[in-house]
């Protein structure tokens, strides 16, 4: 059903355009964007590297134990794929915290600029598109799995300020995405209608009544679809209209970086994740990206008792076992945030299929670095879960120092998106990673 017929539909069934993001996803008003099964992507990003020896498993394939840091998976062992030995082999330009951030959707070059690391030469922004644009592109070029969005960029802590430490996502050479990391601005973005905290008017107020009519043509699968997708919005206007705290954003200034206080980060993190999950249930995206500040992030983990930023912290030396502890504990509390996504899709229905929204969902976490004290970019952190087509989960793996950009690729055909290169050509002439 075209745009025109949809909008002729609603004036002639005498509801607004304003329900429109609400129905549009039920199947019994043949308004479903496909009825084949849907493919998602997240990719969840993490800053200043890990802790090997508290990440990665020891033994390869199913029989495999989460060490402390992903042992918050450990619910969805069975859906989880780690990836040991994939390497960011973009050089160029650039300190390794820029290209971490930079190159690691990318798989290219960062042009040659102004911004001045803290070391090496100074860089400008990357050369070339990111992967989730590249699947977004594929996605909307087909009638059948259009959104209203295509993707939808999601912040936590981001500064303002936009540098190469700042981005992950381009839409093309010089294009960096910003990611939107205040809630209320997303809800704004995602259902329209509100001004600002202050002035919020409940959305539904306004369509409650044209969902009523709606509610009388759709079959009872559809019924209850609606129901949970305005429960959803009604719980998530409550959180968002209650008296918050402002966001101070850390400002990237290498090697230490501002020292902020960020308290809220959790409960930003939390309501940002609502979001995107409800905005999957409407179909208004397919692809999502969470970036949890930045490339040298400086956030203080207050809430887990630790008071030094992040990124002076990841500096330390093995030796010393105080910072090792804490930063375990601070890598720990970004598994958490990924196993709560996990979570609350795989409690999710498939809207119009069988099984969970986890189950057609493929979750990407990953990192700029391997390891913050050594700036390697080597072993960069990649740990999938959900579920894709031409992927086993529930394994171990360690590869042999393969190029990112060839998981990338395996990213795009996950899609069905058979292309054979993917930013720097030179890494991708073996094709896309084997991970059936």
């Amino acid at each position: 059903m075209n745009q025109v017929y949809r909008r002729r539909f609603l004036r002639d069934l005498g509801i607004g355009a304003a329900a429109l993001p609400f129905v549009s996803n039920l199947a019994s008003l043949g308004w479903a964007a496909s009825a084949t099964r849907r493919q998602r992507l997240v990719i969840v990003f993490s800053p200043n590297g890990t802790f090997p020896n508290s990440f990665w498993p020891d033994t390869q394939g199913s029989e495999f134990e989460l060490k402390d840091i992903l042992k918050p998976l450990t619910p969805f062992k069975d859906k989880l794929l780690t990836l040991q030995g994939v390497c960011d082999k973009i050089r160029g330009d650039g300190d390794s915290h820029m290209r971490g951030i930079g190159c690691l959707l990318t798989g290219i070059e960062l042009f040659p600029g102004n911004i001045q690391g803290g070391s090496h030469t100074p860089a400008g922004w990357a050369s070339g598109h990111s992967i989730d644009q590249e699947i977004k592109r594929y996605l909307q070029a087909n009638e059948a799995t259009r959104t209203r969005f295509g993707s939808l960029e999601f912040g936590v802590a981001v500064p303002d300020r936009a540098d190469t430490w700042t981005r992950m996502v381009y839409a093309g050479p010089n294009q960096p995405i910003s990611p939107i990391d205040d809630p209320y601005q997303m809800f704004r973005k995602l259902y329209g209608n509100v001004e600002d905290r202050a002035s919020l008017v409940s959305v539904l107020d306004s369509v409650e009544a044209d969902l009523a009519k709606v509610e009388r043509l759709v079959s009872a699968d559809d019924k209850r679809l609606l129901e949970q997708h305005t429960s959803l919005v009604r719980q998530l206007e409550q959180e968002l209209a209650a008296p918050a705290t402002e966001l101070d954003h850390p400002v990237p200034e290498l090697p230490r970086g501002v020292r902020d206080d960020n308290d809220n980060i959790p409960k930003i993190c939390k309501m940002q994740i609502d979001l995107m999950v409800n905005s999957f249930l409407a179909d208004f995206s397919r692809v999502a990206t969470l970036q949890i500040t930045n490339s040298v992030g400086q956030p203080r983990m207050r809430w887990l008792g630790i008071e030094e930023g992040h990124h002076e912290l990841s500096h330390e030396p093995d030796s010393n076992q105080a910072a090792v502890d804490k930063l375990v504990k601070i890598n720990t509390w970004y598994c958490e945030q990924v196993a709560y996504l996990a979570e609350r899709l795989a409690a999710t229905p498939e809207p119009g299929g069988e099984g969970s929204m986890l189950d057609n969902t493929l979750i990407v976490w990953t990192n700029e670095l391997g390891k913050g004290n050594s700036h390697t970019l080597d072993n960069i952190p990649f740990v999938l879960v959900g579920g894709a087509p031409n992927m086993t989960m529930g394994r171990a793996l360690k590869l042999e120092k393969v190029p990112h950009n060839r998981l990338l690729l395996s990213l795009a055909h996950a899609f069905g998106h058979t292309i054979e290169r993917f930013g720097n050509a030179d890494h991708t002439s073996a094709g896309p990673l084997s991970l059936t």
